[in-house]
């Protein structure tokens, strides 16, 4: 497998774009240095990089290609929108069928505003909590590793340069399935809180009614409860993982899925908050949210699209299907292997990821980057386990065979030094203050210093940094 084109490529793109592309999930770093730089093109589950090689891709996206790559459907809706126009000076009449759509699959929602990313729309959600309530602290769950790009979230993370301390001090924590850490919180920070954020489960659900209780929490406090469901949403339920739950938030906030690929996201909640976003009330006017993309027709077009799908076929279903087989294949082959110690999958079946541990049972970049560069070069492209409507029981017979490979290395590197195995390079962390991670320098060369004992966790197909606990 080679990649001429792909190292061609990576040059001009570090030249021209800060760290080679627009997502960091994406970057090089993420990666081993035998991997796939460019991809050319998508159908279904299956993507070609521009050296030609083929593979069966989990993760979509980010989570964005619920549906598959190309999906005839919500590609022709979209080309068919365009040809009309696909942004005026005044409204166009698909945003109100749009929000209508939206609205008809969010029972806990009486309005809508739409916009093209996931960071916008939480971010909006804070600020309208803010606005209703009068306060200046927002709340997120520290067990979820991302809700927005903007300094009340990004400033709680190794990656806070460029942000006001003040903004910083603005922020506050609780963990998941624990209410009496939300309860301690709320208690320190008596009468500041003007919202709580999270989401509805991540790779655990929530235990003895932990979102029930936690909204009852911020009522009783007066606090705004916000469910990011971004990865939920078209993914646990049609109606998200509020509906999955039961459970009904104050605002939720969606995209990725919702338009299979195409930039769409949405804010969406009670009337009485959202309306302060608007032109009839006469309280204080919220600039909420007013972006020039943000009701980009064809982008539309693909939402109602990709919603109706999600009606009239199981996709949801099918998510389950394929990821329950592939959890149970996957399973058979670890332990054949006796590798179960050390290479885990986690989550739901509709969203599932694995992990990596090294000899001493620590998650381990270093072996994430042998298992990634050994699954690439029997045809898969896994920096999760996250299947598509268009994974088929054929291509999870391929994933199986290409992990079985892949596993038998990983066990003769857990015998000696995993670098040894390694083609460069290991990948890094995305959140990590530092380019250079204290045992490769930006080169990827190795350094005598010994790097932070520190936790890599899955971000978007990326890796996170938690201190070890």
């Amino acid at each position: 497998m080679k990649f001429t084109e792909s190292n061609q490529l990576r040059s001009r793109a570090h030249n021209l774009i800060p760290a080679g592309c627009h997502t960091y999930a994406k970057g090089d770093d993420q990666y081993p240095v035998l991997a796939p730089g460019f991809v050319a093109r998508g159908r279904g589950c299956h993507v070609w990089d521009v050296d030609g090689n083929e593979y069966i891709e989990y993760g979509m996206g980010n989570r964005c290609v619920g549906l598959g790559h190309a999906f005839s459907a919500v590609v022709d809706a979209a080309k068919s929108e365009m040809d009309r126009g696909v942004n005026f000076t005044r409204p166009a009449e698909i945003e109100v069928r749009c929000a209508e759509t939206m609205l008809s699959l969010t029972p806990s929602a009486e309005m809508v505003k739409f916009c093209k990313d996931g960071s916008t729309a939480t971010t909006a959600a804070m600020k309208l909590a803010r606005a209703a309530t009068g306060r200046d602290k927002i709340a997120y769950c520290a067990d979820h590793p991302f809700f927005a790009t903007n300094d009340w979230f990004i400033g709680t993370t190794p990656l806070d340069a460029g942000i006001p301390q003040s903004a910083k001090e603005l922020t506050v924590s609780f963990q998941y399935n624990d209410l009496a850490s939300a309860r301690r919180m709320f208690a320190e920070h008596r009468g500041q809180i003007a919202g709580v954020i999270l989401e509805p489960a991540k790779y655990e659900d929530p235990a003895d009614r932990f979102l029930h209780k936690l909204r009852d929490l911020c009522h009783d406090n007066g606090a705004v409860f916000v469910l990011d469901e971004m990865i939920t949403g078209f993914r646990w339920h049609n109606g998200g993982g509020q509906a999955y739950y039961d459970v009904a938030p104050d605002l939720s906030t969606f995209g990725k899925a919702l338009g299979n690929g195409f930039a769409i996201s949405a804010l969406a909640g009670k009337r009485e908050l959202m309306q302060l976003g608007g032109l009839d009330h006469d309280r204080e006017r919220v600039f909420l949210l007013s972006t020039t993309h943000g009701a980009e027709t064809h982008a539309m077009a693909a939402a109602i699209a990709t919603i109706e799908t999600y009606r009239n076929e199981p996709v949801v279903d099918h998510l389950y299907r394929i990821g329950d087989r592939l959890r149970h294949e996957l399973t058979q082959v670890i332990e054949r292997h006796g590798l179960q110690d050390h290479v885990q999958i986690a989550g739901k079946s509709c969203c599932l990821v694995f992990s990596t541990r090294d000899q001493s049972g620590e998650q381990s970049q270093a072996f994430r980057s042998l298992f990634l560069q050994e699954t690439i070069r029997r045809g898969v492209l896994m920096t999760t386990l996250v299947t598509s409507y268009s994974h088929t029981d054929s291509d999870v017979d391929q994933t199986v065979d290409a992990v079985d490979g892949a596993l038998a290395v990983y066990r003769q590197a857990l015998a000696g030094d995993v670098t040894n195995y390694l083609v460069g390079r290991p990948s890094q962390v995305v959140y990590r203050r530092y380019n250079r991670d204290g045992s490769h320098d930006l080169a990827g060369n190795r350094t005598s210093q010994i790097s932070t004992a520190l936790s890599p966790l899955e971000l978007d197909g990326g890796s996170i940094q938690e201190p070890l606990k």
